[in-house]
């Protein structure tokens, strides 16, 4: 399977999402909480993902399969919510670039122990030097954004 339309794909998915902190904060300010922004944001979310669904089918959402999947993989949902819900808080403060090249480089930590102990049933990908190497260059990014 060719990796690269996929890899494009994500970063216009990239570029999408750099766009909702500054929206949810120009939404929080008018509705005077940004909690309040989040949460008209995900309702938004929701209506668009259920338009998806009318096109794509439901799959088996269903009592009997949902209680197959462990307690915990439903905090997905919570990671979400405090991830729409920081935006406009932190990235005010922070601005967009800032506050994306450290969502980015927290998801590349949590990614790189994932991958090292096959956390959530992945394949194991132990932490070499090269990831490490790419990791602190992520972080070093972070570092020089947070200075222009």
């Amino acid at each position: 399977m060719q990796m690269v339309p996929y890899m494009l794909a994500t970063v216009v998915i990239g570029m999408m999402l750099s766009t909702q902190p500054p929206l949810n904060s120009i939404l929080g300010r008018a509705v005077g909480s940004a909690y309040g922004a989040a949460t008209i944001s995900i309702a938004v979310a929701l209506a668009s993902i259920l338009a998806f669904i009318v096109f794509s089918g439901w799959g088996d959402i269903s009592r009997k399969s949902l209680a197959t999947v462990p307690w915990w993989v439903y905090l997905s949902g919570v990671a979400g919510a405090v991830f729409v819900a920081s935006g406009p808080v932190v990235a005010p403060v922070t601005g967009a670039m800032v506050f994306f090249v450290c969502i980015v480089a927290g998801q590349l930590i949590g990614s790189m122990l994932a991958d090292h102990f096959g956390a959530f049933g992945l394949d194991v990908r132990t932490v070499s030097v090269w990831r490490l190497l790419g990791l602190a260059m992520v972080l070093g990014g972070a570092l020089l954004v947070s200075r222009g």
